[in-house]
């Protein structure tokens, strides 16, 4: 069995979207429920919280400092401090009943910011490439709940996941960084849970976070389920690497909708020297 670390202890109601920044030695995640973007520190154990105005389903490093955030109105600016006077709005496209969820800088800077009906409604939601400037081009329409997306280290590859299909997705990626030919990587058995955040490691592996599966999957790029984590947690939501050399697997957990969550359900998990990770870009706005 692989052995897991507890990195912060919280209780969020829905933890969400690790992302290592590597220009800040930090692990940024939010509580898109509890309204906040949380910062760790792992070498000096520094904790930062911010509360923001709207659920928050994913907050990512901008390359000039400061953080993009997928709001539920929109994708937003905080500045270098990471204050939150000194938000702006990038891209502002309310929709009554729709909020943002999981996000992923892309290789050229760009942000791919995901939505879904806050009931859930079949097809209410979105997949968005958010550019520099605040243009906005809807690459997916149509999805349910938009979760995972990642690249492969050559950055010809496009993985993502829709997450009641049940399916982990791939698409080649063409030289405007558009993805095209969707096709199924991975189907995903009714007993597994449901399949949630992805980060794709330096070998090009797949690592998966299982929403009611209690654990988190590495897929080959054929397909082929070659390590399972198991962990105590009902429902780990997404992980990334991070750690001065990338190895380390942070895994973010929700106790939302959970009669007896564990008494770890809502806190950040890690398992130390568990792969070899890529680097992230920053936000390039």
């Amino acid at each position: 069995m692989t052995a897991f670390d507890v990195a912060i202890r919280a209780d969020a109601a829905l933890g969400e979207g690790p992302t290592w920044d590597a220009r800040e030695q930090r692990l940024i995640w939010v509580d898109i429920l509890g309204f906040r973007v949380h910062t760790y520190e792992p070498l000096s154990g520094r904790r930062t919280v911010m509360v923001t105005e709207q659920h928050v389903g994913a907050a990512k490093p901008r390359a000039g400092g400061g953080l993009v955030v997928n709001l539920r109105d929109g994708v937003g600016l905080y500045g270098p401090t990471g204050s939150p006077e000194g938000f702006r709005w990038l891209h502002h496209d309310p929709v009554p009943g729709r909020r943002g969820n999981d996000a992923a800088v892309a290789p050229d800077g760009a942000l791919w910011a995901g939505s879904m009906r806050y009931d859930e409604t079949r097809g209410g939601g979105v997949l968005s490439r958010i550019a520099a400037d605040g243009t906005a081009h809807t690459v997916l329409g149509a999805v349910t709940v938009s979760n995972g997306t990642g690249w492969s280290p050559d950055g010809r590859l496009m993985y993502y996941i829709d997450t009641p299909t049940r399916r982990i997705d791939v698409f080649d990626v063409g030289d405007g960084q558009l993805p095209h030919d969707r096709r199924e990587l991975v189907t995903i058995d009714a007993d597994e849970g449901y399949p949630d955040g992805l980060t794709v490691d330096a070998e090009g592996c797949v690592w998966v976070a299982f929403w009611d599966g209690g654990a988190v999957r590495r897929y080959t790029p054929d397909g082929v389920l070659d390590r399972v984590i198991a962990l105590p947690v009902r429902r780990p939501t997404a992980c990334a690497f991070g750690g001065a050399d990338l190895t380390d697997l942070y895994i973010t957990t929700a106790r939302t909708g959970l009669a007896a969550p564990h008494p770890l359900s809502g806190s950040v998990l890690v398992v130390p020297g568990a792969g070899k990770g890529l680097a992230q870009p920053a936000f390039a706005g």
